[in-house]
């Protein structure tokens, strides 16, 4: 069994934390990928997600991380609720023997997440809202 966590929370991210617990002795690369609130004109989001469904989904999707890429750990950790300009909003790592598996496997999940796994964003601007299309974290 590959070792890592998949978790939807309302907590912040400890990228540090997450990077540290991922370390092993068999691992020679770990790749990263943090998601952060981006100041493009919003003042904050909502992300809403089916919870139940979005962690088989994250899941799935890191299995399949697994099996393509050969990779041996799998962080995937994605927040959920109000967040503002600078917080985490998505995070995840991958380690592996040798970077390139870690690289491919790291991109592989972000790209899966975006178009499969159901959480969606409302954006928050001084004119009102919008829901966001075709983007899910």
């Amino acid at each position: 069994m590959v070792p890592g966590t998949i978790r939807i929370t309302r907590e912040d991210i400890d990228p540090g934390k997450i990077l540290q617990e991922a370390q092993s002795s068999t691992i020679g690369a770990l790749v990263s990928f943090l998601g952060v609130v981006r100041d493009d004109g919003i003042e904050r989001m909502d992300l809403e997600a089916y919870e139940e469904v979005a962690e088989e989904e994250l899941a799935r999707i890191r299995e399949q991380a697994i099996a393509r890429f050969a990779v041996s750990h799998v962080d995937i950790i994605h927040r959920v609720g109000m967040l503002s300009v600078g917080d985490h909003i998505v995070m995840i790592v991958v380690g592996a023997s040798h970077r390139k598996a870690a690289f491919q496997g790291c991109e592989f999940i972000i790209d899966r997440i975006k178009e499969s796994v159901p959480i969606w964003k409302k954006e928050y601007t001084t004119d009102g809202s919008r829901w966001v299309a075709g983007e899910h974290g």
